[in-house]
């Protein structure tokens, strides 16, 4: 799925949709700072231009599409991104516009994220990391709690395994 088809669907649900989208989720002031959108970050954001999306060098589209991989499949947006996306979004309309004005006649739409994520990389950077090392934490707590008590059977083993160990055999007691 594109990065547009993605944006014009989930601005469009209602609210009992998904939790990616803006209209789904109350708006909170803790999503600003989980998602990185602070004062520093909304300012560098008014500082873009056209220009600025215009002489951004990406990487031919060959090379975005074939990593390697065999595949021709496109990596889009996590879904870390796309609610910083959107909150960005929702938060500055002067960035809306310039989407607007730039996507699909200049750009395409994922290049147009793929260059504001490129250009706020070290304003976001951390949070983005922050939520790779939550959602890490998450799934381990998930796989603790669903893990088989392994320790229980450990215990009969060991237990099983001294009983034969410590017990004579019938020709030693010969000898």
């Amino acid at each position: 799925m594109d990065v547009y088809s993605w944006f014009r669907r989930s601005l469009s649900r209602t609210t009992t949709t998904t939790t990616t989208t803006v209209t789904a989720q109350p708006y909170f002031k803790e999503d600003e700072l989980l998602y990185g959108v602070t004062d520093q970050l909304l300012d560098f954001i008014k500082s873009f231009s056209i220009d600025t999306f215009r002489n951004f060098s990406l990487p031919d589209e060959e090379d975005v599409n074939n990593d390697g991989g065999g595949d021709n499949v496109r990596k889009d947006l996590s879904d870390w991104q796309q609610r910083h996306a959107l909150l960005v979004l929702s938060k500055l309309k002067e960035l809306s516009q310039l989407r607007f004005k730039l996507c699909p006649r200049y750009l395409k739409e994922h290049q147009f994220w793929t260059i504001y994520f490129g250009l706020v990389k070290g304003y976001i950077a951390k949070y983005e990391l922050r939520a790779i090392q939550l959602d890490t934490l998450k799934q381990i707590r998930k796989e603790n709690e669903n893990a088989p008590d392994v320790s229980a059977c450990e215990v009969e083993m060991s237990e099983a395994k001294q009983t034969t160990d410590v017990s004579p055999t019938t020709s030693e007691e010969h000898n």
